[in-house]
């Protein structure tokens, strides 16, 4: 799933493309929303809110989209949205300028509502990693508020902190030695503030590059992510994954098991 810094990516590509632009063609292949019709608007901007993308308009109305697990959005100049690529049965939203198309293929979720009715889609995020309301104290706060959680869990959910997806958990949770699955309660004091303090600055400095790094080396991005069996880079240890969570929010994590021992 497309995690903070690669949403974020994706607002700045269609704010490039869309702002102060009119909406020559509009096209949302999502139930209702299909009859929607936008021509004749400008987009004023494009922002990321955690997972979430905000398309507004002049009309005092947004466009929310959720990317979920495969969702990608794309810009191409108005020539290359040729009939044979938007017959694409996966595409999900067609938002063109008189100069580029962006093109929204298998979005997780989609909705259209009054600008000013937007945090009923985001209202229930915490402090976003990226964004200017990035509040550390606030994150720690509410992590704190459930003592028994797994630190892992905690990370991921989304009501305490905006951005963090199972890769940017499993690099935090191995470059601070924790094990994912040690309850917050089991932090020495003053670990959970590293925590976060190493979480926000991950996903700034990633932004520096063109994908997702917290390695400081593109051509091996990830220390542990997605490198089960591989040697753990800190101890040559293999790998292991194992999930976390509950049903039907149960993800998987990776982990060293002897850098970050189980509790």
């Amino acid at each position: 799933m497309p995690e903070g810094d690669a949403v974020w990516r994706a607002a700045l590509l269609l704010d490039e493309a869309l702002r102060d632009q009119v909406v020559t063609r509009w096209e949302l292949r999502w139930g209702d929303l299909g009859a929607s019709d936008k021509r004749g608007c400008t987009v004023t901007e494009v922002v990321a809110r955690g997972k979430h993308l905000l398309l507004r308009l002049d009309d005092a109305t947004t466009l929310h989209t959720h990317l979920r697990m495969e969702g990608r959005w794309r810009v191409v100049p108005v020539a290359e949205a040729t009939a044979r690529r938007l017959r694409d049965p996966w595409l999900r939203a067609v938002v063109g300028t008189g100069h580029q198309v962006a093109l929204g293929r298998q979005l997780g979720n989609l909705d259209l509502v009054a600008t000013a009715q937007e945090g009923r889609l985001v209202g229930h995020l915490g402090p976003d990693l990226l964004g200017e309301d990035w509040d550390a104290a606030e994150a720690v706060r509410r992590i704190s508020a459930q003592p028994e959680v797994p630190l892992g869990e905690a990370l991921l959910e989304q009501r305490n902190l905006a951005g963090i997806g199972t890769m940017w958990a499993a690099e935090i949770c191995f470059l601070e030695q924790l094990n994912p699955w040690r309850p917050v309660a089991d932090l020495v004091p003053g670990q959970l503030e590293e925590v976060v303090r190493r979480a926000h600055r991950l996903l700034r400095g990633t932004l520096k590059f063109r994908g997702s790094v917290s390695t400081g080396n593109w051509r091996d991005p990830l220390h542990i992510y997605g490198k089960p069996g591989r040697a753990c880079p800190r101890c040559a240890t293999a790998i292991r994954r194992a999930t976390i969570g509950r049903a039907p929010q149960q993800r998987e994590l990776y982990y060293c098991p002897r850098c970050q021992p189980m509790p």
